[in-house]
């Protein structure tokens, strides 16, 4: 069968399936919602298995939580909520919201999160009453028609039609494109051709920049704490994911305490000059990060880079001296691998966050660790992010949480920075159109012409 007319067969049953959709009530919705949540849920081991085996990429344990702890906090803060019909009454403007669906979405999922992504982007379409069609990552294609299987099966087993979600079982860039250029809105999750892609479809396009989290550490943070939640941020699932920390910017007081509560902490520290152009080198080989280098473990990086430490070393830890274009350990490094920087004064250490994003990443996300409200509102007023975390972890607090009130998602927009549409965690919200119903408020004042110029 011809592309165009395999997508086309995809996106008239996506259609019919919608159609029927849109007829349902809102409990009706949130039951199909909550079921395709609870079926990642319910096999979030298995389907971690399945991740780490196809992809190469990753911490089995680590995708479990992902897998599981996701789909827990989507479905959280999906429920109860209105998404169907009127869902705002506004009386004082007298104005009334009626939300109605966008219909078919077409989404492209990554390699590095192969369940957890078409999971949410399911989830959120659902909720909003659309179809969606899946198209996943080549080197990932086996875990998306699973994880595809389990919601069809859970829709089923609620009376819903399983045609609300489907996938592309052999995915290349020419369905992908086509799938985007025949759905009704697009929400593309993965490498910037693809956004891009995604965004001259000519419809409606959701997409995600690249990541970059600077984790500026205040002289007022207490260490004890700091140093397990960046650990912690930077080795999940061995650092591939966009909301991972990326470099430590340290008071320069502090910073041979921080650098000993981590190798205290499992960490390896690469300070001598022939270890850093050697993981230099390893890392991005051309000026881009190594793909063999994704996802892999510390050992494995350091082999790659000719540096013999231990077989069970959390994470690498590299002196970092040069910030911005002028240093390739400024960038996104999707691996365990942390840069530390050492600074003086509290702008300094908020302009090498800014140069190192400047260079790549701008628009994404930052993390602070102050209890000075003055030095966190001086950050997030001149660092160009769309979401700054404030003492907490990245990896698991950036895509949202049960502590923060971020969306949980799995696409994290970067505004115009990032080349993006939206500057937040994309959500339902994002998939409906909202009809307004306007009526007259005769109380309301009318202001004169000198009130409204003075």
């Amino acid at each position: 069968m011809e592309a165009r007319d395999y997508v086309l067969q995809l996106i008239n049953k996506a259609r019919i399936a919608q159609k029927e959709f849109e007829k349902y009530s809102q409990e009706q919705v949130d039951e199909a919602v909550r079921a395709i949540g609870k079926s990642i849920y319910d096999n979030g081991e298995m389907l971690a298995r399945m991740a780490v085996d196809e992809t190469k990429m990753g911490v089995y344990e680590d995708k479990i939580v992902k897998n599981k702890g996701k789909s827990k906090a989507v479905w959280n803060k999906l429920k109860g909520v209105k998404s169907r019909g009127i869902i705002k009454y506004i009386a004082e403007e007298g104005l009334v919201e009626v939300a109605k669906p966008i219909g078919v979405v077409g989404a492209v999922t990554p390699t590095t999160n192969p369940t957890m992504t078409p999971m949410h982007n399911a989830m959120i379409a659902l909720k909003g009453g659309n179809a969606i069609i899946i198209c996943p990552h080549p080197r990932a294609k086996n875990t998306g028609v699973k994880t595809v299987d389990l919601m069809r099966e859970a829709l089923d087993k609620v009376g819903a039609p399983k045609d609300l979600i489907q996938i592309v079982n052999e995915p290349t860039v020419e369905i992908s494109n086509l799938v985007m250029q025949l759905s009704d809105v697009c929400v593309s999750t993965g490498g910037p051709g693809m956004v891009k892609v995604a965004y001259s479809s000519g419809k409606p396009a959701f997409g995600v920049g690249a990541g970059n989290v600077q984790c500026l550490i205040d002289k007022d943070a207490n260490l004890e704490e700091v140093v397990p939640k960046v650990i912690k941020g930077r080795i999940y699932d061995n650092g591939i994911l966009c909301t991972c920390e990326q470099s430590a910017i340290c008071p320069d007081e502090m910073y041979n305490e921080f650098i000993d509560r981590l190798v205290q902490s499992g960490a390896y520290y690469i300070e001598k000059e022939e270890e850093v152009k050697s993981l230099r080198k390893a890392l991005f080989p051309d000026g881009n990060i190594s793909k063999d280098c994704v996802g892999a473990s510390p050992y494995e990086i350091a082999k790659m880079a000719s540096i013999a430490i231990p077989k069970d070393t959390k994470l690498l830890v590299v002196k970092v001296e040069k910030y911005g274009t002028e240093e390739y350990f400024a960038k996104e490094k999707m691996c365990p691998v942390l840069s530390a920087y050492k600074y003086e004064k509290w702008e300094d250490a908020v302009n090498i966050a800014n140069q190192n994003l400047e260079y790549e990443g701008k628009g994404h996300s930052a993390i602070i660790h102050s209890y000075t409200k003055e030095n966190i509102e001086y950050a997030a007023n001149i660092l160009p992010v769309s979401r700054f975390g404030v003492n907490q972890i990245g990896s698991s607090g950036l895509g949202g949480s049960f502590l923060n009130g971020l969306n949980p998602t799995a696409t994290l927009g970067c505004g115009s920075w990032g080349n993006n549409s939206i500057s937040e965690n994309l959500w339902f919200n994002h998939l409906i159109n909202v009809s307004k119903i306007a009526y007259e408020v005769p109380s309301k004042k009318i202001p004169t012409d000198d009130e409204i110029w003075n």
